[in-house]
């Protein structure tokens, strides 16, 4: 399944302290190690080799090991597998050939599979463990299940383990379990009262592998120790940034105050949950998202989905927090992930400010970024490592099992060559798997997730969350094809794209078809823009217009809809009707932005036409409806009888400051919106809101509302579609704003929101 990116920042904090706690001393015995979905992916990759490693370390400690396999299919089908996996893993580099055939030999000798899909598997399990331990004589330490299973199984899991497989006589239980605990903060509440009423809270490990790997285990140790450098220069008069790619967790171990006792995880924890307090709430205008192109056919086949499947499941995200507290008040932390970038590389970069300018050698030290780098490994460099740059400190280097690397390969890490950074890597880089399997075993609960942790991180990421529920992912190709389409710009507390029109050309998109997008969103001409296929498009429109109505009826009771007529709102005016049963139809007006002279029962009118697909079919009262009075006095259009008069008053009479909740308009093949067409005398109109205006086509007469009245609204949603539209679009992208050729380039809200909704036929052709 493919994880949501916005899971991947949600990525939660753990209790830990600096790796260097150690739980009281454990009686040596047996240990039962069953890992449920000991077939899995995850198990074949990594589990069972760090079980394996585990196995190596303790063969001469006392302790003896079995190892059970276990998942829903039969032993006889999946016995074979087990072992093929078994036979893959590998000794270290300092175990001689014969030791490790030896050790693969006794593991494979220890392990077996069994089902568990029953309360009575559980039951049966346990009777063997129970057997084994009286055949041999031996006491048992402890039993330690590894769910290697989604989330949704963890409660009944537990509940049999509960049930059937608890150890007696002083020897743990330790339940492993995998990320996500959740998807928001109520699912995580709920779960963690599951598995409350199953396991005490020191049976359960939360398990984020980032949480084992070693660079992440020495932020604190590495503030500590260079605390005399940091301590000045940690704050906001010095930091200009923080990026941190990945996760939660490596925020708080950055910006947390540092703990008088680096060995206390219960003062880390509450160090850790001080700043989860002071984050300042996140919301729409802290994130943005984007999915890469390939992302909905791969969903499409994965999930057994037909090809008009949507998904707006986000594969990237970067995400702008900011801490109020007086040492990092206004200091931007930029959270990022994504799949398919440029490179796979995970790091957290604290940049200083740099106050010295140099006017003519350019590559003095001094003037080149001041950073620390904490580089998780992929990437360039291909190593776990600490970087600091030469023009910054010289770190001091940390206990034996760090080593400062002086022989470096001609790479560019983060704007600087490797040369101009201090570097300290491990002396021995091990798995985080390996690494967290042995914290488990020992019962150290200082790199797992506590339960306030979590509760505290999806406290914090729920709102946000919610808030992009309806979002559509920016579109990008993956890869190097990105260029610059993933950049950022940050204003203020606010982050956006730093580019507007979101076009992929087919080299970008690695020669497939637009057919592949789905929906994208973006900037054109300066305002917002949302693109898809025509249906997605309209649904989308349907969905913000009700979205609006509710909004103003809840503020003032009433919606003022201002709605254009011609062919291009037809397919919209079928959504509302048929779709929208909930809409506030009662408490909405509805008015006409233009309207022919010819009378309202005429095919020609855009009242019919909107009476015929939208008005008829909903519960509007007569009275909220408000057509343009083109007949008068038996005649049509003429200035005498004061019609344009007569719909501005009403207006001024209904409309709360004669400003629409929202106004929908189109755009014709020569830029005229309304009707108010190329050559018109607009700027003659002066403050009146409805005007007599002349079209180039037959009925060449029409009453429409001006851009006096179009730019007092709420909201304007300009609406584009068909691919006969593409070379307007193709100029308007171009062209400076001048009403007079380009008439809808004068639709510029004063204090509301303009938004292009633009089909892909018209914006890619």
């Amino acid at each position: 399944m493919f994880v949501t990116v916005l899971l991947l920042l949600v990525t939660l904090c753990a209790q830990r302290g600096n790796g260097e706690e150690r739980a009281e001393a454990q009686r040596p015995g047996h240990v039962s190690v069953v890992i449920v979905g000991g077939t899995g992916d995850l198990a074949k990759k990594y589990l069972w080799q760090g079980f394996f490693e585990l196995y190596v370390n303790q063969v001469s400690s006392g302790n003896t090991f079995s190892f059970y396999g276990g998942g829903l299919s039969p032993a006889d089908t999946a016995t074979p597998v087990l072992f093929e996996i078994l036979k893959a893993v590998s000794c270290s580099r300092d175990v001689s050939q014969e030791r490790c055939a030896l050790l693969k030999e006794q593991y494979l000798r220890l392990a077996q599979y069994r089902q568990l899909k029953t309360l009575e598997d559980y039951q049966n399990l346990a009777k063997h463990i129970e057997q084994e331990l009286q055949q041999e004589g031996i006491t048992e330490a402890g039993r330690l299940f590894y769910l290697s299973v989604p989330a949704f199984a963890y409660a009944d899991i537990s509940e049999k383990i509960n049930n059937s497989c608890r150890p007696t006589n002083g020897a743990w239980l330790r339940v492993v379990l995998e990320k996500p605990f959740g998807h928001d903060f109520r699912s995580a509440q709920v779960l963690a009262s599951q598995l409350g009423s199953s396991l005490k809270d020191e049976d359960m490990y939360r398990i984020d592998h980032y949480l084992g790997k070693q660079v992440v285990a020495k932020i604190l140790p590495f503030r500590i120790e260079n605390k005399k450098f940091l301590d000045p220069i940690w704050n906001k008069h010095h930091i200009e940034r923080v990026e941190i790619n990945h996760m939660t967790e490596v925020m708080t171990l950055l910006t947390m105050r540092l703990p008088m006792n680096l060995s206390s995880s219960e003062e880390v924890l509450q160090n850790k949950l001080q700043i989860f307090s002071s984050m300042l709430p996140l919301g729409r205008s802290q994130a943005v998202v984007g999915q890469y192109q390939a992302y909905n056919t791969a969903v499409q086949q994965e999930l057994n989905k037909t090809k008009d499947h949507v998904s707006l499941t986000p594969t990237f995200a970067a995400v702008l927090a900011h801490i109020d507290d007086a040492q990092y008040e206004g200091v931007p932390i930029l959270l990022i992930s994504g799949k398919m970038l440029d490179e796979r590389v995970g790091y957290a970069r604290i940049l200083f400010k740099n106050d010295i300018f140099c006017l003519q050698n350019h590559n003095s030290v001094h003037c080149k970024p001041k950073q620390v780098v904490f580089y998780f490994g992929h990437g360039k460099l291909q190593y776990p490592a600490i970087l600091v740059s030469k023009n910054l400190f010289k770190p001091v280097l940390m206990d034996g099992e760090w080593k400062e690397v002086t022989e470096h390969r001609d790479v560019n890490i983060l704007g600087l060559p490797i040369s101009d950074y201090y570097v300290q890597t491990p002396t021995e880089q091990r798995e985080a798997y390996s690494e967290l399997i042995s914290h488990i075993f020992a019962g150290r609960k200082d790199s797992f997730i506590s339960t306030e942790n979590l509760l505290a991180s999806w406290g914090l990421w729920t709102p946000l969350l919610n808030s992009l529920a309806n979002s559509f992912p920016r579109i990008y190709p993956g890869g190097a094809d990105n260029g610059d389409l993933l950049d950022i710009r940050v204003k203020g507390k606010d982050i956006g794209y730093n580019s507007e029109v979101v076009i992929l050309s087919p080299d970008q998109m690695g020669g497939m078809s637009t057919n592949g997008f789905q929906v994208m969103q973006g900037k054109f001409r300066g305002a917002d823009m949302v693109s898809a296929w025509a249906e997605e498009l309209v649904e989308r429109l349907a969905a913000d217009i009700q979205e609006a109505a509710e909004a103003a009826v809840n503020e003032g009771g009433v919606f003022h809809l201002a709605l254009s007529g011609g062919a291009t709102p037809l397919a919209l005016f079928h959504r509302l009707a048929l779709h929208h049963f909930s809409f506030p139809w009662r408490n909405t007006h509805v008015w006409m932005v233009d309207e022919r002279c010819v009378p309202l029962t005429e095919l020609d009118s855009n009242f019919h036409s909107m009476y015929d697909h939208l008005l008829q079919h909903v519960r509007i009262p007569y009275y909220n409806i408000h057509p343009m009075p083109v007949q008068l006095n038996h005649r049509l259009c003429v200035e005498e009888d004061g019609g344009a008069l007569l719909y501005e008053k009403e207006v001024s009479k209904f409309v709360n400051g004669s400003s629409f909740h929202f106004v929908l308009l189109g755009v014709g093949y020569d830029s005229h919106t309304a009707s108010l067409f190329p050559g018109s005398r607009v700027d003659e109109l002066g403050e009146s809101l409805v005007a007599f205006t002349e079209s180039p086509v037959k009925p060449h007469q029409r009453m429409s509302l001006t851009f006096s009245a179009i730019n007092r609204a709420r909201t304007v949603a300009l609406l584009v579609m068909g691919k006969g539209k593409h070379e307007l679009i193709t100029q308007l992208s171009r062209v400076k704003d001048n009403p007079g050729k380009w008439p809808v380039t004068g639709v510029k809200p004063a204090d509301g929101r303009l938004v292009w909704y633009i089909d892909y036929d018209a914006l890619l052709g």
